[in-house]
């Protein structure tokens, strides 16, 4: 067996054509070929999927009940696997607790570095806390007090809540001690001490009195063991006091203990700072550094209405009827005076106050009992925001709970501020810093401080490794283009490329080799300028001898590469193959790769002669400061093809799906819902409807699938529903649908197969046995319209569909809009979930082509060429074109060069990311943009234009 290479032999998992292959081992290769041609199947389901399971079998029947099983894929045999590492484009977690620094474990090491060579400070201003030793409290102490100078040993009392102070008083006589000192009065035990039980009092152990003398050993030893003594009394605190100086008192602590108030933290340990844990986490908000509260936007979202005219939606629809609520919140507006035919904007503060947080005072009020009687009573009456709150938190109901939730929001806690921890792990710093401050710095910030970290000798030798380790962590990071990011960033945040690369700097921190990697595009939402760190990152995975696999369509990633695996010729049905293998300049100069057609430029996606003049209207966006916006104006030309570019981190995001998208959908649609901040949105009359197409699956479950989405699939089982078989046996429309009792298999529920469970093993999908994978009854089955039955036409692909309906107009041109995506090779019933996002995308798009357009539309998109072949950018571009053509305006977020390039106006943003970004560096058409200075994206778009 060669040790060189990794051998697949008969490969025919999805639609790969049996095919073989030979790649070798410790490179940078790139799997490459048109979006469904079977690059992922290949790499992810066959290849990676074979190492897995080979490293699962391997363990014993007891690990392996823990483990995911996988089956095997279909293929004869691979040969020269390594144990595989998948990264994929999934996003890292869902738990909001999660972030890049805990998903990194960096956090972990830094609490580390805080635990051991952090400085406590007073929480009231009194500076820094030291502990001291035994040695060091004797040793400060001497060098305190003259020979000669009466002294004190006092040991503050930490009294048992339980008992009284007769019982404290009795114990510590039975223990020997002699006097106490009761609020700077010494007294003796054997006296009878009277203390108000409900009242604080400062008492102290006296452990001994001694006149201090440097030269009398014994009289050291004393010393050394009265504080010894103290200490276990008074949980690590001693006093000395010096009678003969007014009573001047020191207090020493063996733990962090502040000498002036006494606020004390526990000893430094790495779960003190974390968020996840009792003793670090904030109380009030658990450690989430956010509270769901009532939102006052959400409660009253325009303040230019009045109470009666419906500002606040709560009591919309029962303004002066004879609901408790509203008669409630009604007497509470009378009692402060509040009109409810004034516009909410021109009442007092005092007055919004009242209404929306309730009386800050017991308000009198007359309430007439069951027998009649008037009745006098002083109360709190709570405002609408409060009332939320209580019957959001008190309802057991999923529906109430639904409902009052429409006026609740995540809002920075105010006891943290957002930081999640508690005020003692704050007031634990770094050169200056808390562990949250510097968390809340940007990777490249981060990487200067540790740097430029100042240590003592003592403090270097401790934290050295763990430093180390930081460093390069943080520095991985840095180095795949994430430096924009925060540690303190939440995770369920992150796109699918940024927490992919966050996976990648992790492996490679590992330092391990000999290992297989299989990546997913990890250039995706990477700006051009980042691309280079991408790929010197992949080059030190590879040259630390590890084999990577990565799928592709980055023509620099290809370039760099050291092999190229071209999947085709088409996608779906007619892929499958391998078209090409070898370096770059072999694929370049290799007539059957469509890939090497475009690298050798022979195909291109050519820059429109002319860029269109749009309907002369325009969408203005005043003040946007949501994240890292810098308060800026944004106007977009309607009736164009516009798009927003800028590096990694520069705000595009937040300006597509926070501001516009949330924005117009309250304005325009009225949808109940926050957007980010902004001043003002102008027009927006322009626009009547706003729609937003991710990437997200079109179905979560496999029984929604191509067919049923573009709604074709209702129109099919219409003309299966008219034919003389189904007439004749009275078979309805719904006899046809897989997902109703009736027509469908009864055995697999119209699943087509039959989970099986493995018990440890987990569980396997297998064909179901009854109808065979068809989904269908044997009698369903048997109704036929041109010699073919309903399964199988859900097994067509969209092309042999839309040539099977031709004749059929309402059908074939549902398909034809499929088609018009570059869709024609996915099957009409092919599950949503095996779609890549690029085909969600598309199928989406493909619904917007049949209707009749108003030429008003906003069509949002956030980065569409995603896991695209530079083959369907080109068609992706055709569709869009179409949709402009129509009148509409599309907005999207790109980073792909040709895609940019066809644009009518671009808007970039920059010129870095995180806090260095978030303004406008250019706008105009992309030849206008590429005249600029300041922006990447200009200079890397001049190359391009000048093709």
């Amino acid at each position: 067996m060669s040790l060189d290479k990794i051998i697949v032999k008969g490969a025919r998992e999805h639609n790969l054509k049996n095919i073989d292959i030979e790649v070798p081992k410790n490179k940078l290769i790139v799997f490459t070929g048109l979006s469904g041609s079977g690059k992922s199947s290949l790499a992810f389901n066959t290849i990676y999927a074979e190492g897995e399971r080979r490293y699962v079998e391997s363990l014993s029947s007891f690990s392996r009940q823990f483990l995911k099983s996988t089956e095997k894929p279909d293929v004869d045999d691979i040969e020269g696997l390594s144990p595989a590492i998948s990264i994929d484009q999934k996003t890292t977690s869902h738990n909001p607790r999660s972030t890049v620094g805990t998903t990194t474990e960096i956090h972990d090491h830094l609490r580390l570095l805080y635990a051991n060579v952090g400085t406590p400070y007073c929480i009231n201003g009194h500076g820094k806390i030291e502990s001291q030793s035994l040695k060091e409290i004797v040793k400060s102490m001497q060098s305190k007090t003259t020979n000669g100078e009466q002294v004190y040993v006092l040991s503050p009392v930490v009294r048992d809540k339980k008992g009284t102070h007769k019982d404290l008083f009795s114990r510590l006589q039975r223990e020997g001690f002699i006097r106490v000192l009761v609020n700077g009065e010494v007294r003796n035990l054997d006296e009878e001490i009277e203390l108000e039980g409900n009242k604080r009092h400062d008492i102290d152990i006296v452990v001994d009195r001694l006149v201090y003398n440097l030269e009398d050993e014994d009289m050291q030893s004393r010393l050394y063991s009265a504080i010894e003594v103290g200490l276990t009394y008074s949980n690590g605190l001693i006093k000395i006091n010096y009678p003969k100086k007014d009573n001047l008192t020191t207090l020493y602590s063996t733990k962090y203990s502040c000498r002036e108030c006494g606020f004390m933290i526990p000893n430094l340990e790495p779960n003190l700072f974390s968020f996840n844990k009792k003793n670090g986490a904030c109380e009030t908000c658990s450690g989430l550094g956010v509270n769901l509260e009532a939102d006052l936007g959400l409660i009253a979202p325009d303040t230019n209405l009045s109470i009666r005219q419906g500002a606040i939606i709560y009591f919309k629809n029962i303004v002066d009827t004879q609901n408790l609520e509203w008669q409630d919140f009604k007497f509470l507006c009378d009692y402060y005076l509040v009109d409810i035919d004034t516009p909410l904007n021109q009442l007092r503060e005092n007055q919004l106050q009242a209404i929306f947080y309730g009386s800050d005072e017991p308000i009198e009020r007359s309430i007439s009992s069951s027998s009649g009687n008037v009745l006098n009573r002083f109360n709190y009456v709570e405002g609408v925001a409060t009332l939320i709150e209580r019957k959001y938190l008190s309802t057991k109901s999923e529906e109430n709970r639904k409902f009052y939730g429409k006026f609740m929001s995540s809002k920075v806690c105010k006891t943290c501020d957002g930081k999640r921890l508690n005020e003692i792990a704050l007031s634990v710093k770094l050169n200056g810093l808390s562990i949250a401050d510097f968390v809340d710095m940007t990777i490249e910030d981060e990487l200067n401080f540790l740097l430029h970290l100042e240590l003592t000798e003592h403090q270097q030798k401790i934290a050295s490794l763990v430093l180390n380790q930081l460093l390069s962590r943080i520095s991985f990071l840095n180095e795949v283009g994430l430096n924009y990011l925060t540690l303190s960033r939440s995770a369920t945040t992150l796109s699918g490329g940024e927490s992919q690369r966050i996976r990648l700097a992790k492996q490679l921190g590992s330092k391990l080799s000999g290992v297989l990697y299989v990546l997913d595009e990890p250039s995706i939402g990477l700006h051009q300028r980042d691309n280079d760190k991408l790929i010197t990152t992949l080059k030190k995975l590879r040259d630390l001898g590890n084999t990577l696999i990565v799928v592709e369509h980055d023509e620099d990633t290809m370039k760099e590469s050291d092999w190229i695996v071209d999947i085709g010729p088409g996608a779906g049905v007619n892929g499958g193959e391998v078209v090409a293998e070898g370096t770059y300049d072999d694929i370049c100069n290799n007539e059957n790769s469509l890939t090497g057609k475009y690298l050798s430029k022979k195909l291109s996606i050519p820059v429109p002669k002319n860029r269109r003049g749009g309907n002369g209207k325009k969408l203005e966006i005043l003040g946007a400061s949501e994240n890292n916006l810098k308060n800026i104006d944004v106007t977009i030309p309607l009736g164009k093809f516009v798009t927003i570019t800028g590096v990694s981190g520069s705000g595009k995001s937040t300006l597509l799906e926070e501001v516009i998208y949330k924005g117009l959908k309250k304005e325009i649609a009225k949808e109940f819902i926050r957007p980010g901040k902004y001043k003002k949105i102008k027009g927006a009359e322009n626009i009547d409807k706003i729609i937003y197409i991710s990437q997200d699956p079109i179905g979560k479950t496999p029984r929604s699938n191509p067919a049923t989405y573009t709604s074709v699939f209702d129109d099919i089982r219409d003309l299966f529903a008219a034919t003389p078989e189904a007439k004749m046996r009275g078979y309805k429309k719904g006899r046809f649908s897989f997902n109703v009792p009736g027509g469908r298999c009864d055995a697999c529920w119209g699943d087509g197969v039959v989970r099986v469970d493995m018990q440890f093993l987990g569980f396997v999908e297998v064909m179901c046995e009854v109808c065979e994978g068809k989904r269908y009854n044997d009698e369903t089955l048997q109704v036929k319209f041109k010699s073919k039955n309903i399964w199988d036409v859900l097994n067509m692909t969209v092309q042999e569909a839309a040539d099977f309906f031709e004749n059929i107009p309402k059908i074939k041109d549902k398909l034809d809009t499929i088609l018009a995506v570059g869709l024609g090779y996915i099957k009409l019933g092919q599950n949503a979930t095996t779609l890549s996002g690029g085909e969600a995308q598309r199928v989406k798009l493909s619904t917007f082509l049949l209707k009749k357009s108003t030429g008003k539309t906003l069509f949002l998109l956030d980065e569409p060429t995603t896991g695209l072949h530079i083959d369907d950018v080109k068609r992706l571009i055709q569709v869009l074109n179409i949709l402009v053509d129509q009148g509409n305006t599309i907005l999207t977020i790109e980073h792909n060069l040709d895609f940019i390039k066809v644009s009518d106006y671009v808007i970039d943003l920059g010129p870095e990311g995180g806090s260095g970004g978030g303004r406008i560096l250019a706008t105009g058409t992309p030849e206008q943009v590429a005249t600029s200075k300041e922006s990447y994206t200009a200079k890397y778009l001049r190359e391009y234009l000048n093709d």
